[in-house]
């Protein structure tokens, strides 16, 4: 197995979630990072999952809605959403937000975005 895997997320395939969203990921052996494209004018989505998120903003302004909570922040903010909590973002102004997710452990239902990673876990 080869140490050192260089990808660069420009350069993979990115899925459309929906309107206004669009991800790619990156695993290594317990974590996954997923980058988001985040469109202004997208289509929301709040949901709440059973596990600890991180989110990193790389790119352009967002608001979060946590629970009853409404955070704002730039590129260099980092949030930590908690399992259960019901969370959504969206843009503020006109620039596309890259918004880092990270994950631990992998998440199995996002395993389709890091199977061009396969060969490296074989």
């Amino acid at each position: 197995m080869a140490l050192a895997n260089l990808h660069n997320w420009n350069d993979l395939s990115r899925e459309t979630v929906r309107k206004g969203v669009e991800r790619v990921g990156f695993r290594g052996d317990d974590v996954m990072c997923v980058m988001n494209w985040l469109t202004p004018g997208m289509d929301t989505n709040p949901h709440s999952h059973t596990f600890e998120q991180l989110v990193i903003i790389v790119q352009g302004r967002v608001r979060f809605h946590l629970g009853d909570e409404v955070v704002e922040g730039g590129p260099g903010s980092m949030i930590r959403i908690p399992p259960h909590v019901v969370h959504y973002a969206e843009p503020v102004g006109d620039e596309v937000v890259l918004n880092l997710d990270v994950f631990a452990p992998l998440r199995e239902d996002y395993k389709h975005l890091v199977e061009y990673q396969r060969a490296e876990f074989e």
